[in-house]
C-alpha cells in the first residue's frame, strides 16, 4: 500500500479514488455531507448538525429523512473505496485509517517529524507532508460556518510545517529552496513579518543584500498603506544589520501551533443565562467565524446599553457560543471604562502582549509601537477579542486588530465612531424574560405559589437584569420570606434602590459609576431630570435645567451615557427623553440642593411661559387667569414659535407633562407656579374635554395655593373648578364655588376675576332654567367688563344676555344684544366669538320661523369654528344645523350631520352634547316612521341625561346646551 496516497483527499478538492481512479460523488448535497464527516473522521457527528450544514437558511420539513436517503447513497459508492459510514443512535461517523485521508496523514507525518528532531527523517517527513496539500481545503464545496474551526486550525498547521521546513532549508545552506518557499508562503500570508525576516536573512546569505533590503522597503510599504503601522522591532534590527553589513543570527525552527498554548481568557459563561433570543441571534451571526482574507478589516460588534441591562453577560454568553470558531485563542480585556481612571490602552496593550507569547523585557515602549506588534501577531492568529466596559471609541482604537479577527466590545456609552461597527443597544428584559430570570433563581414553584407579588417585584424591578437578579439573590438567601416581603419592600420608592443590593451587587452601585463620569452640567441636569416624575419630556427641559439656551451637547452627553432615554420623537417633531426608573431614583436621591430646586423652579417656570403662548394661540381663551406670582423662563424665540404654531398639536404632545409638572409644581413651590400653569391650561382642557384633568390639576393647585395663602390662587381653582362642575350638569356644587370664589375676587379687588365667577352663576341658572335670574347676573357682569374696558367680556356678556332672552321668548331683545355682541366681535377680531354669536343668531331665526336665516347663521358658525380648529364648538355647530335639517325634512343631510357631532361628542366625552345628540337623533328617526330605532335612541338619551344628573329624571333636553362657553 502506498501511504502518501490515500484514498480520501480534503486538502484541496474533495477527491474520492479507488484504484487509481476518481470516484463520481454526484450532488452538492452528499458532497458536502462526506466533506463534513470527513472533516471529523472517526468522530460521531450529530445529524441535527449535518441538517445545520446541508440547510443553513431554512431546513425543509423532510430534513432528516433527506439525511438518511444523503447517506445511503454516500454508502453504495464508498463501499468500492473500502470505506464505511456508521450509523449512532445520535448521528454518523465514517471511520478511517490515518493513510485513507490526506488529512490525517499529514497530521500524522507531522507529529512524528516534530519527534524526530532537526533530523534528515524529520525534514523528509515535513516535505512529505506539505506535498499533500493541493490547495485550499474544500475549495471546490460552499463550505459551512460549522467547518470553520477545523479548517482553520488545518491552515495554522500547515503553515507551521512550512516555517519548520523553512527554517531547515536554511541551516542546510538551501538558500534558493529557502527563498522559493518563503515567497510562496507570502503570498497566502503577506502580513508575516516573521516570514519576511526569514526572507531577508535567506537572501543575505545567498549574497543579494540588495535585494534584502529591498524587500524590507516593499514590506514597510505595505504595512504602512495597507494596515497603517510600521514594521515591528525584528524586522527592523534585521534591516539594521544588513545596512551595517553584520551577519543575521541563524532563524530558530519556530515552535508550531501545537507547541504553543492559545490564550482561553473568556470569563466563565452565565450558568442561567435567560432570554435574549433575538440580540444573541444577531450577534453569533456577528462573530461566527468565516474565512476572511487576511487583509480584510476586524468584524466588529458594539454592545451597548443602561447600568444593569446585561452587556457583559450577553457578551460572555454568545463569545462562548462562537468560540470553537477560534481555535487560535480568545483574548479578554477589561477597559474599566466606569472607573475613576480608565485603564490605559498601552498597559492594556502590553496585557494582551503577553498572553500572544511576547516576553515582557522584549515589550516596545511606546503604545504606538505596542499597538503594531499586537497587530502583527494578530494578523495570521485570528481570535475572537472581547473589549469589557470600554469609556469611548479613543481606548477602542488602539485595540483594534489589523484584520481577520472579531471584536465584541461592551460600552455604556454609545460608541458609534467605529467604522463599520455593528451597534447592538439592549433595553431591558421582556416581562416573560425578567420572570424566567427570576424563576431560574429562586426555583419555579416559589414563584408559581405568589405569582402575583413575583409580578409586583419584576415591576418594581422595571425589568433591569441587574435588579432582577439582586433580587432573586436576596430570595434565595432567605428562604423564610415569601415574596411578599421583598414586594412590601420595594413598594415605597425612596427605599427601593437600598433594597436592591445584595453582596458585592448592588443597582446603587451601578449607576453611581455612571453618574462619577459625568461633566458637572450634566450630572446636575441628570438630577433635576429625576425630580421630573416618569413621564417623557422635551429636549428643552435640559435648557431650562441649566439656565441656558441650546444645550444639546448635554443631552447627547446623557444619552451617550446611556442615562438618559430617547424615547422617539412627538408628532410636532420634538425629540422626547425619559430616565428609566430605577435610574429616575438615583437621579432623584442625589438632587436635593439650592441650584437644583432653583433648576427646577426655571423647568416648571418654562412649562408655565409656553403654555400661556400655546394658550393664547387657541381659538378661544376668555375666562383664562394668569398667576404674576409664578416664575416664568422663555424658551428661545426661534424655539418657541416653532413648538406653539400650532397649539393644540403641542398640547396633545405635552398633555401628560403638563399634568405632572402641576402636580411638581404643588409639591416643590412656588403655589403661584402650580394654579398658574394649571389655569393656563383650562382653555386646551376646555377644547379637549379633558375633565378629569381639569378637576385632578385644579383640585391639588387649590390645595397649593391654600397651604401657601394664596388667596388669589384660591379663587382662581375655585372657579376653575366650577366651571367643570357646570360642564358636568352638577349644578349646586357649581354654584357653591362661583359663590366661593366671587366673594374671594371681591375681597382682593380683582374686578376680572368677579366678573369671570358673575357670567358663571349666570350660566348655572340659566342651564337650571332659571333665566331672568341668569338675565340679572350677565347685566352685572357687563358692567364690571365696560368698566374695566374689556371688550373680549362685554362680547361674551351681550351674547349670553341675547342668549337669555331668547329663553325667555323675547326675540327683539335678544336680537339687539346679539347684534352688538356680533359686531363688538368682529371690531376686536374674534372669530370665536363671532362663532358663537352666529350660532345664536340661527336659533334666533329659527325660533322666528325664518329657516333659511337661520341655517345661513348655523352653517356660519360651522365654518368658523372648522376654519380654527374647534371641533368642540364645530361639534355643536353640526348639532344646531342637523336639528334644523330635520325641522326641515332634509333627514338625509340632518343624519350626517348629527352622526358627525355625536362622533366626536363621544370621543370628547361631552356626555351632554352626546345627549342631545342622540335625543335629536330620536326625533329624525322617529318623524320618519322608525319606530323602533327612534326608541332606542330616546332611551339611551335619556339615561345619559339620568347618569348627568345622578339619577334624576329630568325632561329630555333641559339641560342641553347650544355652545360650551
Amino acid at each position: 500500500m502506498v501511504v502518501d496516497k490515500p484514498t480520501f483527499n480534503v486538502l484541496g478538492n474533495l477527491d474520492v479514488r479507488s484504484s487509481g481512479r476518481s470516484l463520481r460523488i454526484a450532488g452538492t448535497k452528499p458532497r458536502v455531507l462526506l466533506a463534513s464527516l470527513l472533516l471529523n473522521a472517526d468522530r460521531v457527528v450529530g445529524a441535527d448538525l449535518l441538517v445545520e450544514v446541508l440547510w443553513p437558511r431554512q431546513r425543509p420539513r423532510s430534513a432528516q429523512a433527506n439525511l438518511r436517503t444523503y447517506v445511503s447513497s454516500l454508502r453504495g459508492v464508498l463501499a468500492a473505496a473500502g470505506a464505511r459510514i456508521q450509523a449512532r443512535p445520535s448521528g454518523y461517523v465514517i471511520e478511517l485509517a490515518p493513510e485513507q485521508l490526506d488529512m490525517l496523514l499529514f497530521d500524522d507525518l507531522l507529529a512524528k517529524a516534530r519527534a524526530a528532531g532537526r533530523t534528515d527523517e524529520a525534514f523528509d517527513r515535513l516535505r512529505r507532508a506539505l506535498a499533500l496539500w493541493r490547495g485550499t481545503p474544500l475549495a471546490d464545496l460552499p463550505g459551512s460556518p460549522l467547518w470553520d474551526g477545523r479548517l482553520q486550525s488545518l491552515a495554522e498547521a500547515r503553515l507551521g510545517a512550512a516555517e519548520e521546513l523553512v527554517a531547515l532549508k536554511l541551516e542546510r545552506g538551501d538558500h534558493a529552496g529557502a527563498i522559493g518557499e518563503l515567497r510562496g508562503l507570502l503570498k497566502e500570508h503577506p502580513f508575516r513579518e516573521d516570514l519576511w525576516r526569514q526572507l531577508m536573512i535567506a537572501l543575505q546569505r545567498s549574497g543579494r543584500q540588495a535585494e534584502a533590503l529591498h524587500t524590507y522597503t516593499m514590506v514597510r510599504r505595505q504595512l504602512v498603506t495597507e494596515l497603517g503601522v510600521e514594521p515591528g522591532a525584528d524586522l527592523r534590527r534585521a534591516h539594521s544589520a544588513i545596512l551595517a553589513g553584520e551577519s543575521l543570527p541563524a532563524v530558530a525552527v519556530p515552535d508550531h501551533p501545537a507547541a504553543r498554548t492559545a490564550p482561553r481568557q473568556l470569563p466563565p459563561d452565565v450558568p442561567d443565562f435567560t432570554g435574549r433570543a433575538e440580540s444573541a441571534a444577531v450577534l453569533t451571526r456577528a462573530l461566527t467565524f468565516t474565512e476572511r482574507p487576511p487583509a480584510g478589516p476586524p468584524s466588529i460588534v458594539v454592545v451597548t446599553g443602561a447600568p444593569g441591562v446585561g452587556k457583559s453577560a450577553l457578551a460572555v454568553h454568545c463569545a462562548h457560543a462562537v468560540r470553537a470558531g477560534y481555535p487560535a485563542g480568545q483574548l479578554y480585556l477589561d477597559l474599566r471604562g466606569t472607573a475613576p481612571v480608565p485603564a490605559d490602552p498601552g498597559e492594556l496593550l502590553a496585557e494582551a502582549l503577553r498572553a500572544l507569547g511576547a516576553d515582557t523585557a522584549d515589550l516596545p515602549d511606546t503604545e504606538r509601537e505596542r499597538a503594531a506588534l499586537y497587530r502583527s501577531l494578530l494578523a495570521e492568529r485570528p481570535m475572537l477579542v472581547l473589549l469589557d466596559d470600554a469609556a469611548d471609541a479613543a481606548q477602542v482604537r488602539p485595540l483594534l486588530p489589523g484584520s481577520g479577527c472579531a471584536v465584541l466590545v461592551t460600552s455604556r456609552r454609545r460608541i458609534t465612531e467605529l467604522p463599520g461597527a455593528l451597534r447592538l443597544e439592549l433595553d431591558v428584559l421582556s416581562p416573560r424574560e425578567a420572570e424566567d430570570l427570576l424563576a431560574a433563581i429562586v426555583g419555579p414553584e416559589r414563584l408559581e405559589q405568589e405569582r402575583e407579588a413575583a409580578s409586583a417585584i419584576l415591576a418594581a424591578c422595571c425589568h433591569l437584569p441587574l435588579a432582577v437578579r439582586i433580587a432573586g439573590a436576596r430570595l434565595a438567601g432567605r428562604l423564610g420570606w415569601s415574596l411578599g416581603v421583598l414586594r412590601q419592600r420595594l413598594e415605597v420608592e425612596s427605599n427601593r434602590l437600598s433594597e436592591l443590593r445584595a453582596g458585592d451587587l448592588g443597582v446603587r452601585v451601578s449607576l453611581d459609576r455612571s453618574y462619577r463620569l459625568l461633566p458637572e452640567d450634566a450630572a446636575r441636569a441628570f438630577r433635576v431630570l429625576g425630580l421630573l416624575g416618569p413621564q417623557s419630556v422635551p429636549g428643552w427641559v435640559v435648557d431650562a435645567a441649566l439656565g441656558r439656551h441650546r444645550a444639546d451637547e448635554v443631552t447627547d452627553v446623557l444619552v451617550d451615557a446611556n442615562l438618559l432615554q430617547l424615547v422617539g420623537t412627538d408628532p410636532i417633531g420634538q425629540p422626547r427623553y425619559r430616565l428609566h426608573d430605577l435610574v429616575r431614583c438615583n437621579a432623584k436621591e442625589k438632587a436635593g440642593g439650592a441650584s437644583d430646586r432653583h433648576a427646577l423652579i426655571r423647568v416648571l417656570g418654562g412649562w408655565t411661559a409656553t403654555t400661556e403662548s400655546a394658550t393664547a394661540r387657541l381659538p378661544t381663551t376668555l375666562f383664562s387667569l394668569t398667576s404674576a406670582s409664578a416664575p416664568r423662563w422663555q424658551l428661545a424665540e426661534d424655539t418657541l414659535g416653532r413648538l406653539t404654531a400650532d397649539p393644540l398639536s403641542w398640547f396633545d404632545a405635552e398633555h401628560d407633562a403638563l399634568v405632572g409638572a402641576v402636580r411638581l409644581a404643588a409639591d416643590a413651590g412656588p403655589a403661584g407656579s402650580a394654579w398658574g400653569l394649571a389655569a393656563a391650561l383650562v382653555p386646551y382642557f376646555d377644547l379637549r374635554c379633558h375633565f378629569d384633568e381639569w378637576r385632578s390639576t385644579h383640585r391639588i393647585a387649590l390645595e397649593a395655593a391654600r397651604l401657601a395663602k394664596d388667596r388669589l390662587g384660591e379663587a382662581a381653582m375655585l372657579r376653575g373648578l366650577a366651571q367643570v362642575s357646570l360642564y358636568q350638569d352638577r349644578y349646586a356644587e357649581a354654584t357653591e364655588m362661583f359663590r366661593r370664589s366671587l366673594r374671594i375676587f371681591h375681597e382682593l379687588g380683582d374686578r376680572r376675576g368677579e366678573a369671570t365667577s358673575i357670567c358663571g352663576l349666570g350660566a348655572v341658572n340659566q342651564f337650571c332654567g332659571e333665566n331672568l335670574r341668569a338675565f340679572g347676573y350677565f347685566r352685572q357682569a357687563l358692567a364690571l367688563f365696560l368698566a374695566m374696558g374689556d371688550q373680549s367680556g362685554e362680547a361674551y356678556a351681550r351674547q349670553a344676555i341675547g342668549r337669555a332672552c331668547l329663553a325667555l321668548g323675547d326675540l327683539r331683545q335678544a336680537s339687539n344684544w346679539l347684534d352688538a355682541a356680533l359686531r363688538l366681535a368682529r371690531e376686536i377680531g374674534d372669530s370665536h366669538r363671532e362663532g358663537c354669536v352666529s350660532m345664536q343668531f340661527g336659533r334666533l331665526h329659527d325660533l322666528g320661523a325664518d329657516p333659511g336665516q337661520a341655517m345661513r347663521f348655523q352653517g356660519r358658525a360651522l365654518d368658523i369654528f372648522e376654519g380654527l380648529g374647534d371641533l368642540h364648538c364645530g361639534a355643536y355647530a353640526m348639532q344646531g344645523l342637523g336639528g334644523l335639517q330635520v325641522v326641515r325634512g332634509d333627514r338625509s343631510h340632518a343624519s350626517d350631520q348629527l352622526e358627525r357631532s355625536l362622533l366626536i361628542f363621544q370621543r370628547l366625552g361631552d356626555r351632554s352634547g352626546e345627549a342631545a345628540t342622540v335625543q335629536t337623533l330620536g326625533e329624525l328617526h322617529r318623524s320618519a316612521g322608525r319606530t323602533r330605532l327612534a326608541r332606542n335612541y330616546l332611551h339611551h338619551a335619556l339615561v345619559l341625561r339620568r347618569e348627568l344628573r345622578g339619577g334624576a329624571d329630568l325632561a329630555v333636553g333641559a339641560g342641553a346646551r347650544d355652545v360650551p362657553n
